[in-house]
């Protein structure tokens, strides 16, 4: 099993679309990339905390290649905006990848050039050294599942699913 921990915009749409994902063991909902210790959501969404949103996204690559891990995730996401997703802004919605080793930065960085050659514009995609990760508050984790109607979930979590699963159907549960 192999761990990579991402940032692009709310979290519960990075949750949403990598529970989807055939070979994906756990995702979990978290904070990382800043200097409070044990931060609340409340604390990170004031953008006071250098925290992003993020994920840890477990998965087996014999199941699903790490290539394809970070190509959704680029996919689901613009990782052109800087410190936003769509209405979502702050440094707390930077596009980021945390490394944890020489080879994760290797991986990150070639994936970054592959979304390079499908985006138009500058990627501004953040790569970090991988510090502490906090977990999200228990209502933060599955929350698309857990909350199928809420506005925020039609609206932006759900579109970004849906491109994941038509962009990546071989790899969808």
């Amino acid at each position: 099993m192999r761990t990579f921990v991402l940032a692009g915009g709310c979290f519960w749409c990075l949750d949403a679309v990598y529970r989807t994902m055939r070979g994906v063991q756990d995702v979990v909902s978290g904070y990382t990339g800043g200097d409070t210790a044990q931060p609340s959501y409340e604390q990170v969404c004031t953008g006071r905390t250098g925290h992003a949103e993020a994920v840890a996204v477990t998965f087996d690559e014999t199941v699903i290649p790490a290539e394809v891990i970070l190509d959704v995730f680029f996919t689901l996401h613009d990782p052109r905006q800087l410190n936003r997703q769509g209405a979502d802004v702050g440094t707390q919605y930077r596009s980021a990848m945390f490394y944890a080793d020489d080879t994760q930065r290797a991986e990150f960085e070639a994936a970054i050039k592959r979304a390079g050659d499908w985006w138009d514009g500058q990627i501004v995609t953040t790569l970090e050294p991988l510090g502490e990760f906090y977990r999200a508050e228990e209502y933060h984790q599955d929350f698309f599942a857990k909350n199928p109607g809420q506005g925020y979930c039609l609206a932006v979590a759900l579109p970004k699913v849906n491109k994941v699963r038509k962009s990546f159907a071989q790899y969808v549960v």
